[in-house]
């Protein structure tokens, strides 16, 4: 019988709140509508695709569907990019940043369920006597316990469901935003290695380079003794030998400075045990990569992604702001029991319920929700400008990768045409001043234009690879369909909001 008459007393209050819930949910956000991309619908004229077989073995592969593992052939370089994913100091605080951002928008989502708590309170005073009822305690009791419903906003415009979905895109811009840093850091260290890498080949070159002329001048040290060979000889011979010894300073600097730079990327205390000892033959990249068209940049680059999201969260809060201008209807309530005695408390009879609906309604506020919305509206637009600018900036970083591959691509040809030239003009050249038919002044030309030639043609090689990681990046291959490291998956949208549990 006591439990009948608990559910008559509460049906009023339950249905009540039940016929709230049901009308809550209008939204007076804008509808949505992606705005048009400023790009064209090609590439920068000039610029050809590349060929299969052209400058590498590897047919042309899509960045839509190539990830870096696939992308990156070289194992040490595959390790390297995984102790960087795992350590990297920068790409942990943008990780944490979305965490940080996820936390936020689990607090604003909260607000969109009513709150309830367990309370319990009691209290005793003493009631003077012109107040007192005739026959009553100078000292009264007073104690209470229960469920109580805080203070819930019937969200009947929406201004609670607008801030949890600008909360959410916010969480998903910054989710963009970590896979973004997570591509460039990828990129970083293959160029950080391909500097490295091109640097030993050059070191190797120009040691190889230095024996040869220590044993020429040797040899001219030899004539000039014997009076075959003038100072100027043996002097223009030590000139080159110097230049060679100072090059080699200049490329171990850069081969220590680009360690450095790949241990600061990598995030361990030394990488130089992950470092192979001598420079690699095989190619350590995909050589050839098909661009697409420029609209599959807006679903492959996450820092596109990231400023749509931005956009849709300026899109939300106007309506949060819109719905200020309207009534807001709050509800608090109280089920439990309520005693003059604390023995007594739980004892039958007892029951005590309070239902207190609260109604607000914006009459003069010197024009705060007007500024409000204006704010909204004007936020809105730079969101607006923000993702045009950055669509077009990622264009123009395309063209320019695309542009760089593939004018590298004709010019390490002609390097290397170059420097088979410059290879028989030497042979020549030592055949005629050995035969006496040239003087040797002619002959150190063409070493030093030889050598010159070959460290160019290793500086072209490293910068077309180079060039091959930024039109990755710049692509935005790398994680197509994976969820970026240490982030937790998400369920639907509000159903596209994240799931509470963690994996």
């Amino acid at each position: 019988m006591r439990n009948r008459l608990i559910g008559l007393d509460a049906k009023p209050a339950l249905g009540a709140l039940a016929a709230a819930l049901l009308l809550a949910g209008c939204s007076l956000a804008p509808t949505y509508q992606r705005p048009e991309a400023p790009i064209p619908a090609q590439w920068t004229d000039g610029v050809r695709a590349p060929q299969d077989g052209a400058a590498g073995t590897s047919a042309a592969s899509a960045a839509a569907t190539l990830d870096w593992q696939a992308f990156v052939t070289d194992e040490t370089l595959r390790a390297l990019i995984e102790l960087a994913l795992a350590n990297n100091r920068s790409l942990r605080q943008t990780l944490l940043d979305v965490e940080a951002a996820r936390a936020l928008y689990r607090v604003q989502r909260a607000d969109r369920l009513p709150g309830i708590e367990a309370e319990g309170g009691g209290m005793r005073q003493r009631v003077p006597q012109d107040l007192r009822v005739p026959g009553t305690n100078a000292v009264q009791s007073s104690y209470q316990a229960g469920l109580g419903l805080a203070a819930f906003e019937l969200d009947l415009f929406g201004r609670v469901r607008n801030l949890s979905e600008a909360a959410l895109q916010e969480y998903l811009a910054t989710e963009q935003a970590a896979r973004s840093a997570q591509i460039s850091l990828v990129a970083e260290v293959v160029q950080a290695y391909l500097t490295r890498d091109g640097a030993q080949q050059r070191y190797r070159l120009a040691t190889r380079t230095l024996q040869a002329r220590e044993t020429s001048l040797e040899l001219i040290a030899q004539r000039r003794r014997l009076g075959a060979a003038t100072e100027l000889d043996y002097q223009e011979a030590l000139g080159l030998t110097q230049q060679v010894r100072v090059e080699l300073e200049r490329i171990d600097r850069e081969i220590r400075q680009a360690s450095n730079a790949l241990a600061l990327l990598v995030g361990v205390t030394d990488v130089r045990p992950q470092m192979p000892a001598h420079p690699r033959t095989d190619p350590l990249l995909v050589q050839d990569l098909a661009p697409g068209v420029p609209s599959e940049l807006l679903a492959l680059r996450p820092d596109i992604r990231a400023a749509e999201h931005r956009l849709q969260s300026r899109n939300a809060s106007i309506g949060a702001a819109r719905a200020a201008f309207f009534p807001r209807i709050s509800l608090t309530g109280l089920f439990g029991s309520s005693s003059a005695e604390l023995s007594d408390l739980f004892e039958s009879g007892q029951r005590t319920w309070s239902f207190a609906p609260r109604i607000t309604l914006p009459i003069f506020d010197g024009g705060r929700n007007r500024a409000s919305l204006d704010l909204a509206e004007v936020r809105k637009d730079m969101a607006v400008a923000a993702y045009e600018q950055t669509i077009q900036t990622a264009f123009r970083e395309v063209s320019d990768a695309l542009a760089a591959t593939d004018t590298l691509r004709r010019e390490e040809a002609a390097q290397r045409a170059l420097v088979q030239s410059t290879a028989e003009s030497l042979r020549l050249s030592e055949a005629r001043y050995r035969s006496g038919a040239d003087d040797y002044l002619r002959y150190l030309d063409a070493q030093r234009n030889d050598f010159a030639s070959r460290m160019a043609l290793v500086q072209v090689e490293t910068q077309r690879q180079i060039a091959l990681a930024t039109l990755f990046r710049s692509l935005g291959g790398g994680w197509q369909g994976e969820a970026p490291t240490r982030l937790h998956p998400r369920a639907g949208t509000d159903a596209a909001a994240p799931r509470d549990a963690r994996p």
